[in-house]
């Protein structure tokens, strides 16, 4: 019995720490879109020069052009990865039961950490992959908190997180929803609206998720003690 239970109880262990991923990478995110938003002087974006940045009706994004580019592209693929490293570290610290549902559980929330790589790695005017970008980082977790929290539902000491984080699928739909309704794709509807207001709550709503599950994974005891 000690013997099949003591490289368990290692791994758990030594990949506690690494769920904080999980919670450092939003954290580095929020910081990051708030001081340089205050910080920006506006940029040029396919020839239109906005020369002021508003956190009411332009996207984080667009953050990551002009003087704030290299910063804001950094955290981006930063909080990918982190956030990827995260997720991983999350479900080490759990029982390997119904494998399957835990694989599709990680993919489909490292989506959310991949996404924001992409992001970082395309600016606003690359606009394809950029666009997919957001679309794995904010679209996904409409399925993966489906899919993850049936998963934790049936993890002893999960089960109440699990219940809520199906609550995250439905409200993550109806953030995504607002923001495409009040976005304009042009340069007087980045200067007008409230499209980026809308996109940091729905920002800030995947990454609560994600924190949450952090810091529980984190706090709970190792398996096996």
């Amino acid at each position: 019995m000690t013997i099949t239970l003591a490289p368990r109880l290692h791994a758990s262990r030594t990949t506690r720490p690494l769920a904080l991923g999980a919670v450092a990478g939003p954290v580095l995110f929020t910081l990051a879109w708030l001081v340089l938003g205050l910080l920006s002087p506006g940029y040029t974006f396919f020839g239109h020069r906005f020369t002021d940045y508003s956190p009411i009706s332009q996207p984080i994004s667009g953050l990551g052009m002009g003087v704030t580019a290299p910063y804001m592209n950094t955290a981006f693929v930063v909080t990918g990865l982190v956030l990827v490293a995260g997720v991983v570290g999350v479900f080490r610290t759990m029982p390997p039961t119904r494998p399957a549902l835990r694989r599709w559980s990680i993919a489909l929330l490292a989506c959310t950490g991949l996404g924001q790589v992409v992001c970082g790695i395309f600016n606003l005017e690359a606009a394809m992959p950029h666009s997919l970008g957001f679309a794995l980082a904010a679209g996904t977790p409409i399925a993966a908190f489906v899919v993850a929290g049936c998963y934790l539902r049936g993890v002893p000491g999960w089960r109440r997180f699990g219940t809520r984080l199906l609550l995250g699928s439905p409200l993550t739909l109806v953030l995504l929803v607002a923001f495409f309704a009040t976005f304009q794709p042009t340069a007087d509807g980045a200067e007008h609206g409230i499209a980026g207001l809308v996109q940091r709550l729905l920002v800030l709503e995947v990454h609560a998720w994600f924190v949450a599950l952090g810091w529980l994974a984190y706090r709970r005891q190792p398996i096996g003690e």
